[in-house]
């Protein structure tokens, strides 16, 4: 299920869904939540990688080497749901309330050897299965080699459009179908 943040402008599946790493809406694919006002995001298009916000910069897929994100929140099934249900029991009886997201880094590599990193919200609400994270990743290294293209995913958002929050299977699922050029 998504993070809400007053700062994210996607707060419900109407306006877009996390998949992974990924959040997909129509015609944008983010690494991450959409940013809001002030926080930094990273735009993925089928030209290359932007980092938006104050100190917007970009890069054309071929001039990077690798794209990673690290920082990001992962635990095994068991714990996500033990997590999900104290939070909810929490949230119910008005005790506690979850921080909010948590931070991902975005580190890209250029063939030139520069290196620059960007932070990012996680969407997931608890944690990304460990399968989400390495079919993400996998995602990533083929838009660099040049072996898909992130239209996939906002393609795949034009033609579905859930309208609702994908559970965890769905969403590994989708990532397989995209990993496979499905």
């Amino acid at each position: 299920m998504p993070a809400s943040s007053s700062s994210s402008p996607a707060a419900n599946p109407g306006d877009g869904c996390m998949v992974g790493l990924f959040w997909v809406t129509g015609g944008r694919v983010y690494v991450g939540t959409p940013p809001g006002d002030t926080a930094p995001g990273v735009l993925l298009s089928p030209v290359g990688v932007r980092v938006v916000g104050d100190e917007p910069r970009g890069w054309r897929w071929a001039e990077l080497l690798d794209v990673q994100v690290d920082d990001v929140p992962v635990r095994s099934t068991s714990v996500r749901w033990a997590t999900h249900a104290l939070t909810v029991a929490a949230a119910a009886f008005d005790m506690w309330a979850p921080d909010g997201p948590g931070q991902m880094t975005v580190a890209l590599t250029t063939k030139e050897g520069e290196r620059a990193t960007a932070p990012v919200l996680s969407g997931a609400a608890v944690a990304y299965s460990q399968r989400e994270v390495d079919l993400s990743l996998g995602l990533l290294a083929r838009f660099v080699r040049g072996e898909l293209s992130p239209s996939v995913l906002s393609q795949w958002w034009d033609e579905i459009r859930p309208g609702q929050v994908l559970r965890s299977r769905e969403r590994e699922a989708v990532l397989e179908g995209w990993f496979r050029g499905e």
